[in-house]
């Protein structure tokens, strides 16, 4: 069992709170995504689970046992860091043993758990091989197979592909999720790319400013963000927000945007009552808007500014107001620069958001 507890942990360095009473739990075999912009407090967490950054305060439990100040080598866990971080004066076979002959393990073992990492990575054959004659990606495995080598229950991860190109990134990420979901070790993985977080996650943990956002599974997180910073930091191109004001008209609320109203669901009238002849926030995905090539009366009729293909998809631009909207498209809608089309905003695909708080309003 690696259940990791997470309770109220602060760090600070002088007058700079990285982290701010940070509570989460991770679950045994759990792959647990710690996302967030540079400076948000990911890797400082990280560091405090690992022993190398001292919590100030709160508490870090592994199984119900009291790790908070233990050293590094007592936690019984594996790391991979961002830089690599293995020697180049050893060979690949010779890196990934460097702990276990740390531990003192016989060589026997050693061979047969080192030969066992470098298979699941698929580096058997270039165990006699120096880092110097290999690529980012390869050296990147020999990182990954000494963590694996250790056998530790818990598997930290700092921006493991955060040097690759974005190809190899792209395969990486399948092995990674393929290798830790065989291995059934309790990981923790740290990363500013929302790409990775959403794929490779069981749950995504989204912090900003040392506070944790939002936790929850990677569907919930993109589509149900708990406030207007998750929904502007999750997705490609992040959730468009406008400015909508919340009007009554025969007992019903009703939201108007420019000149453009529509009615608003019902089982999300009740929290927007407070907000009648107030401006609220709405936001809505790119791809969760109706585009219209002709008039309808219940869209809204744009001028696109931009238009970019994009393969899969064309991603439009239009304006309502001051606020930028961006549109996906099918690669075959017949929309060109400076036409109109005509968007219709499904009332489920909606998000609520209180304009001073920043926080969705949820039925």
């Amino acid at each position: 069992m690696a259940n990791i507890l997470i309770d109220k942990v602060g760090k600070h360095f002088g007058n700079f709170h990285a982290l701010k009473e940070v509570s989460l739990e991770i679950k045994d075999q759990e792959f647990m995504v710690l996302l967030g912009p540079s400076g948000c407090g990911k890797t400082t967490l990280l560091r405090a689970i690992a022993g190398l950054g001292m919590a100030d305060s709160g508490r870090i439990l592994l199984d119900g046992k009291d790790i908070t100040y233990l050293p590094p080598r007592m936690r019984g866990m594996s790391m991979v860091f961002q830089s690599y971080a293995i020697f180049p004066h050893m060979t690949v076979f010779d890196n990934i043993a460097f702990g276990l002959k740390m531990r003192g393990l016989e060589p026997k073992q050693i061979k047969k758990q080192v030969g066992k990492a470098a298979e699941l990575l698929h580096i058997e054959a270039m165990l006699e091989r120096y880092p110097h004659k290999m690529s980012g990606g390869q050296r990147q495995r020999v990182a990954v197979a000494r963590a694996i080598a250790m056998q530790a229950e818990v598997l930290l991860m700092d921006e493991p592909l955060s040097n690759l190109d974005a190809l190899l990134r792209l395969e990486m990420r399948a092995e990674l999720k393929r290798l830790l979901s065989d291995i059934k070790v309790t990981t923790i993985y740290v990363t500013h790319d929302q790409i990775e977080a959403l794929s490779m996650g069981d749950r995504i943990a989204v912090m900003k400013d040392g506070i944790i956002q939002q936790v929850d599974v990677p569907g919930k997180v993109y589509d149900l963000p708990q406030n207007r910073f998750v929904g502007s930091f999750i997705g490609n191109p992040p959730m468009n927000f406008l400015k909508a004001t919340i009007l009554t008209q025969g007992g019903q609320l009703w939201a108007t945007i420019a000149d453009f109203s529509f009615e608003i669901e019902a089982k999300i009238q009740e929290a927007l009552k407070t907000y009648v002849n107030q401006e609220v926030i709405l936001g809505i995905r790119a791809e969760n808007m109706e585009v219209l090539a002709a008039p309808d009366p219940k869209a809204l009729g744009l001028r696109v500014q931009v238009l970019e293909p994009l393969g899969s998809q064309n991603l439009l631009t239009v304006s309502i107001g001051q606020d930028k909207l961006k549109v996906s498209t099918h690669p075959d809608f017949p929309a060109k620069t400076d036409e109109l089309v005509w968007l219709r905003f499904p009332s489920d695909k909606i998000r609520w958001i209180d304009p001073q708080s920043g926080q969705s309003l949820r039925a």
